[in-house]
């Protein structure tokens, strides 16, 4: 695979790529410090690929610059912070 190029889009709360003109995604709000991770979400045409992985590491690693606390509502967003603990400094306990 060709190295994933990942976008932000602040503005629509979005971290975003194109695989093979498919659309995956993460969409977030940020609010009061903190930043809800709401859907990650790659079409089953280009999963399997750590597209998703991708999305999350790129989203944490903005969190963390921007000095925010995680809240991963999206179950995918939640189950990789427990498979990287790197990331769990990141959480919110709230």
């Amino acid at each position: 695979m060709d190295p994933l190029d990942i976008r932000h889009a602040p503005d629509r709360g979005r971290f975003h790529a194109e695989v093979e003109g498919h659309a995956c995604v993460l969409d977030y709000a940020v609010a009061e410090g903190r930043m809800v991770i709401r859907h990650t979400g790659v079409p089953e045409a280009v999963g399997g690929r750590g597209i998703a992985g991708a999305l999350v590491r790129a989203a944490l690693d903005w969190a963390r610059d921007a000095r925010l606390r995680v809240v991963p509502e999206c179950s995918y967003a939640a189950g990789f912070i427990q498979r990287h603990p790197e990331y769990a400094d990141l959480v919110d306990p709230a």
